[in-house]
């Protein structure tokens, strides 16, 4: 971008190019202007909650805007919300989430932030990676005092709460809590800006107003679109299954890039690479997104593997070259098929069972049904094993 010696209010127009909101407006300029003034970088706050281990592209349009104030000189506080994950965000939810194990939160803590250098720069001059249990786990007393800074009117004022309440639906003091301990970290960190998804506009705005009870300046916020997931349809979510994983291997990355739909494909080049879509058809403009992504989480190496393996399995319908080996062992002759999947592709029974339902699971040519649960372990060995349009494994008896 823009080089230092850019106005602070250009600087703020090119930062806001395509972000939903810029609130309040002129704040953005404003910090810009203070921190040049004073010679510092800003602080750019993002707090994600660990719910899950890995990154997915949704996540990445937040990221990349972070990495533009990164560009920039300023400083990239990334919070991960090891102590918020245990209350979780109620944003966009219709019921209350259930309590996750501290242990499992570690994890994916873990996980999140190493990830999250595959966009950000990692140097620390340009990056704080911080966990908010190290001023959330404070003393009743400093709860207290945090409590008071809001009311129950304010906090009910949005959308989820007040949908919930008009249909009569719980809502747990531990949610009403949430947004107070979301803004608590923006304190904490002394934000100036603030960057999250729409879904946010609240919590990023009661931040503000905490904020102002401490006596600090008030943040900046940002707000970034929401990516939709492969359906074209829901927001991208590993739950819902719709998600490209940003670890995933590359010929998943570049299979499930191609089944986007056509309709969501201008957001897609726009918030993931942030340009617009080549003029080419669909399914080259595809094909090209799919190549370019690999190229960005791997290289351009792993990207041309991955697009041969594809035209390999779908276009000249062969198996891939080069298929992993699984040995299997059978003490009456017989394999359990659902069993077999689990063993093979980490997916549940439940899960195995629907996919045979569904026919996505082959041997060879042959497609299994759900009548195909027991099959001689003589008819398996040697044999490619297919779940879904991507997984593969060649199967071997241990006799």
């Amino acid at each position: 971008m823009p080089s230092s010696g850019r106005s602070a209010a250009e600087t703020a127009a090119w930062l806001a190019r395509d972000a939903v909101d810029s609130l309040p407006e002129g704040a953005l300029e404003e910090k810009l202007a203070i921190g040049a003034r004073e010679g510092r970088p800003l602080r750019v706050k993002l707090g994600i909650d660990p719910t899950a281990p890995d990154i997915h592209l949704g996540h990445t349009v937040v990221l990349r805007k972070l990495r533009e104030f990164q560009d920039l000189g300023h400083v990239v506080v990334l919070i991960v919300g090891d102590y918020t994950a245990r209350v979780g965000d109620p944003s966009g939810r219709s019921a209350t989430r259930p309590m996750l194990d501290p242990s499992e939160i570690d994890r994916n803590a873990e996980t999140f932030q190493d990830q999250a250098l595959r966009v950000l720069h990692a140097s620390p001059d340009r990056l704080e990676r911080r966990r908010n249990g190290e001023w959330l786990d404070m003393p009743l007393q400093d709860l207290l005092v945090l409590a008071r800074t809001s009311t129950v009117a304010q906090v009910l004022e949005r959308d989820d709460f007040a949908k919930r309440q008009a249909a009569s639906e719980p809502i747990s003091v531990l949610e009403l809590l949430y947004p107070l301990l979301q803004g608590y970290d923006s304190v904490a960190i002394d934000a100036d800006v603030e960057l999250g998804g729409t879904d946010q506009k609240f919590n990023l705005l009661l931040a503000r107003h905490i904020q102002r009870a401490y006596g600090q300046p008030e943040q900046a916020i940002l707000t970034v679109p929401i990516l939709v997931g492969t359906d074209g349809r829901e927001k991208m979510s590993k739950s819902l299954g719709n998600h490209i994983g940003v670890t995933e291997p590359p010929g998943e990355i570049y299979g499930k890039t191609l089944s986007i739909p056509d309709s969501a494909l201008s957001d897609y080049y726009r918030l993931v690479l942030g340009e617009p879509p080549p003029a080419s058809s669909p399914r080259e403009a595809k094909r090209e997104l799919a190549r370019r992504l690999v190229a960005q989480f791997y290289d351009e190496a792993a990207a041309e593997e991955a697009e041969r393996e594809f035209d390999r399995v779908f276009i000249e319908h062969q198996p891939p070259e080069d298929i992993e080996e699984m040995v299997f062992a059978s003490s009456d002759g017989l394999v359990h098929v659902p069993a077999l999947l689990e063993q093979a592709f980490g997916v549940s029974r439940s899960e195995a069972r629907r996919l045979l339902e569904q026919g996505g699971v082959g041997l060879d040519e042959r497609v299994l049904s759900a009548d195909d649960l027991d099959l001689p372990a003589q008819e398996l060995d040697g044999r490619v094993l297919r779940a879904g349009r991507r997984r593969f494994r060649r199967l071997r008896w241990e006799r």
